[in-house]
Order: structure tokens, then C-alpha cells, then sequence
């Protein structure tokens, strides 16, 4: 680890980057959750051991893999359930699945796997304890199984391209932590090494049962899986739904993947030069970008036509590349890619934090929030109306009286306490409303601002008091006109 730190260009605007096109084309980078805990394990040489296997020949069945990380054992205890193919459903109202799922901090003796084999398959139903740090469950990609097994079972291998559409053989439709339904709270293992990260444990959880699904595939069909062909199978995720209330429920959190992100870029930015060991390294990971992007395609024809135009861009874009040699060589590629689409920048931010470990990945330190919002309550009315007019303009270019700008509302499903996201032109439950939409909150703030400044006493802090005065300010509620709501 290096004590100097890096020099560093400004950083994008938040109004540049916190917007929800540019963010939806970010890629992954060596920052990523997951990247950062497959580092910790390879520096640590962490070996995966299977410490149990109890499987019929058709793959039902319990297994236990257990893993030592930061100088604690973790172990995930895999139920594998013969699922009738009427009950298969990726829903969230789904009560049984193929596989379900538990991260268990040790190694888990006999009369305890018996217990996670009663209470896992449950789920929420379940009854779990605080040595269990990760829920989940997971169903097969039918085709992608069968496919497989098919192969396997005849002596051939599946077929690389189907591989490469699919991605995996089972997809988790949930994947628990932080003390939900029972399992243990986050606190309890907040300062351990290697899972002190953000979603360290749920990553560990979900790349042991990428693990198991491998081991599962090869057991039931007898033979084994090329191990080229094996590196391109990953776990699927059916929703991620929960991440979206979770961002705004955390907004320092938030904050701090965002400022690690973009710090990483600033400094590989402020480059005065390039080694040709590093421009090489650069090269070969734009020609494996291009080669990734001519991979990926996805069913959805306006996506796919997307990535297609993703691809012929940087077909195009690719000869900037050879100014690597010029002064200042990041710096200077990024402005050229200014004309080109948010798609193609994003990817190339994503591939140039790829090559510079040694100004990037301590940043990865840096994104966890031990102390919570520190936040200074504002003077009175007037500072918050100031704050909001320097601020938040982004949230004052739409108009909220609109019903097309405020149809969608977030609500807590009482069946399966899941976050949800309804319609409130076209489905009950919009007064059981989730207070998430702070950018028409505060649209709707600004607008009724000036007119509330004389009902507060200038000398009293607004946070504290404004809400016990006029309790409907907590949360901003939708009031479109009845003409304006259209479906």
C-alpha cells in the first residue's frame, strides 16, 4: 500500500452524474462489491472446501461449503428441493424455489444443517438466529439445466453460445441480509476483515452458491464442465427491486460508492504519462471491450438494438486510443469521447479504472459509512429555500401537478414486506405510499416555501420544529388534478 496519494483532476458535477441515464449505463469496475471481495479471497489464498455432500443422483439434496476470509470461517449451507414445475415462479409471492440458501458464520455441525434444512426452504416464513448472515433461494434456468446435463450426460459439452445468452444456470430471486427475517445484523460483523465492505457478505453468499451450482450440474449429469466454458456461467438475479428505497434510505452510503468511483476516475485522469506497459495494457482492454460488447445480447429487441449501437461506436472510437502517447493521455481520450454517447463514456471510465490498480483499489476502503448522516439542520425557511435554489435545480425541472411525473409510488408488500413499485392511477394503495420520492418532495417544497416562512419563528431550526408544527411537511404527498391523470 502506498502512503502518497495520488494527484487528482476535479470531479464530474453530481449534475452530471447523478442522473438516472448515465447511471443506468455504468459498467462494472474494479470497485464493485464483488471484485473487491474476489481480490481479498485471492490475496488471502482462501481456499473453497465442500465439506459436505448429500445428494441423490437427480442433485436433491444438502451440501456445505465453508471458506476462511479476514481469519474467520464461513460456510453456505445449500438445500437442493425437487421442485414440481407448477410451482416454479420467480415472483416474489413464490413459496418454494429449487435451491434455498444460508451463509453461516463457522462451520455448521450436523444438528445445525438439519436445522437450516428445515427452516431455509421457508424463507420468510423461516426461523433463523444470529449465526445466520445470509437468506436466499435461487431457481434453475430450466433450459440452460437441461441443456447442460443433456450435453454432459452424451460426452459433448453445452454449447458456448447459449452459454454466453444465458449466463447461468440458477438466478437468485432474493438474497437477504442485515438482520431481515431473524438472520443476523450487520453490526455483529461490521469490523471483521473481508466483510466490513458494503454487501461483503451478501457477495460471499451469492459467489459460494455460484460454487455449488458447478458441483450441482456435474453431479447429476457424471461428467465434468470445461473449465473455459465454466468461467462464463454466473448466478442470475430475477428482480433487485429492494436496492432502489435502500439508496434513498441511504444516501450517505450512496454517496460514498459514488465518491470512490469517481475519485478513481479523477486521479487516473491527472496521468501525466503512460508507461508502454500501461498503454498496452489499455489497448488490450479496449479490444476486449469491443469483444464483450459484440457478445452481449439480450432478448429485448430495444436493448439489444442498444448494445448494437454500443458496439458500432466503439468500433469507431477505437483509433482515439493511439494518442495514448501524448501528454496528459487519459485526460485527452476522455475529452474526445465527450461527442460520443453516455453509453460509450461510461464503458470507458469503467475500462480505465480496469487498468490502474495500484491509484484505484485503496479507494475501496473508503466506501463503507461507520458514523451514519451528519448532517447541520438548516438556520430556518429562508436557508432551506436558498440550499434548495443552489442545490437541487435537477428536481425542480419537473412539474409534479403532472400525474404522468408522479405515476409510479413505492409501497411495502404486507404478504412478503418486499419494497414494490404501483401505479396510483390504475391500482389501490397509493395512501400507503413509501416516502422515497424526494425530488418531487422537494420540487413541492420549493414551490409552497415562500409561502410558509411566516408561520415558523426565524430563530428556531426548521428540522426540528417545522414538522412538529405542520406534521403533514414530514412527507410530501402526490396531489395531481383528476384531469391530468391519464393512463
Amino acid at each position: 500500500m502506498k502512503d502518497i496519494v495520488p494527484d487528482t483532476l476535479p470531479l464530474r458535477p453530481p449534475g452530471e452524474v447523478m442522473r438516472l441515464a448515465r447511471m443506468g449505463a455504468m459498467m462494472p469496475t474494479r470497485l464493485s462489491f464483488l471484485r473487491v471481495l474476489v481480490r481479498r479471497l485471492c490475496a488471502e489464498r482462501a481456499v473453497i472446501t465442500r465439506v459436505h455432500w448429500d445428494m441423490t443422483p437427480d442433485g436433491y439434496g444438502r451440501a456445505v461449503y465453508s471458506v476462511d476470509l479476514g481469519g474467520h470461517t464461513y460456510s453456505l449451507v445449500a438445500i437442493s428441493n425437487d421442485l414440481p414445475t407448477d410451482q416454479r415462479s420467480d415472483r416474489v409471492i413464490a413459496t418454494a424455489w429449487d435451491a434455498a440458501f444460508v451463509l453461516y458464520d463457522g462451520t455448521p455441525n450436523v444438528s445445525e444443517i438439519k436445522r437450516i434444512a428445515a427452516q431455509a426452504p421457508l424463507q420468510e416464513a423461516g426461523r433463523f438466529g444470529p449465526r445466520d448472515l445470509v437468506l436466499s433461494r435461487a431457481n434453475k434456468s430450466v433450459r440452460m439445466w437441461d441443456a447442460t446435463v443433456g450435453a454432459l450426460r452424451a460426452g459433448n459439452q453445452p454449447d458456448a453460445a447459449m452459454i454466453r445468452d444465458i449466463g447461468y444456470l440458477m438466478r437468485t430471486t432474493a438474497v437477504y441480509g442485515n438482520g431481515k427475517f431473524g438472520i443476523a445484523d450487520r453490526h455483529l460483523i461490521e469490523d471483521r476483515p473481508g466483510l466490513s465492505g458494503a454487501f461483503a457478505a451478501e457477495m460471499l453468499a451469492v459467489y459460494l452458491i455460484r460454487h455449488f451450482t458447478l458441483d450441482l450440474v456435474e453431479h447429476v449429469a457424471g461428467a465434468p464442465l470445461d473449465t473455459r466454458l465454466a468461467r462464463h456461467f454466473g448466478v442470475g438475479n430475477a428482480t433487485g427491486l429492494g436496492m432502489a428505497p435502500f439508496l434513498v434510505t441511504h444516501p450517505v452510503l450512496f454517496n460514498n460508492w459514488m465518491l470512490a468511483r469517481e475519485t478513481a476516475f479523477a486521479r487516473v485522469r491527472a496521468l501525466d504519462h503512460l508507461s508502454a506497459a500501461r498503454r498496452a495494457r489499455i489497448e488490450s482492454l479496449a479490444d476486449r471491450a469491443g469483444q464483450h460488447i459484440a457478445e452481449w445480447h439480450v432478448p429485448a429487441a430495444d436493448h439489444d438494438a442498444t448494445l448494437r449501437d454500443l458496439e458500432r461506436e466503439w468500433a469507431a472510437f477505437r483509433p482515439q486510443f493511439d494518442a495514448l502517447t501524448d501528454a496528459q493521455p487519459i485526460d485527452a481520450l476522455w475529452r474526445a469521447a465527450q461527442r460520443q454517447s453516455v453509453a460509450l463514456q461510461e464503458l470507458l471510465i469503467a475500462l480505465l479504472i480496469e487498468a490502474f490498480p495500484d491509484e484505484v483499489d485503496g479507494l475501496a476502503d473508503c466506501m463503507g459509512d461507520p458514523f451514519g448522516a451528519l448532517t447541520t439542520p438548516f438556520s430556518g425557511t429562508d436557508a432551506l429555500g436558498r440550499a434548495i435554489d443552489t442545490d437541487w435545480q435537477w428536481a425542480l425541472e419537473q412539474d409534479y401537478a403532472d400525474a404522468d411525473a408522479c405515476r409510479r409510488f413505492w409501497y411495502v408488500s404486507e404478504a412478503k414486506l418486499e419494497p414494490r413499485l404501483g401505479d396510483r392511477f390504475a391500482e389501490s394503495g397509493a395512501e400507503l405510499e413509501t416516502p422515497l420520492m424526494l425530488r418531487a418532495g422537494s420540487w413541492h417544497c420549493a414551490q409552497v416555501c415562500p409561502r410558509r416562512i411566516a408561520l415558523f419563528p426565524r430563530s428556531l431550526p426548521i428540522i426540528p420544529n417545522m414538522p412538529t408544527q405542520s406534521p403533514a411537511w414530514r412527507h410530501w404527498r402526490v396531489t395531481p388534478t383528476p384531469k391530468s391523470a391519464t393512463t
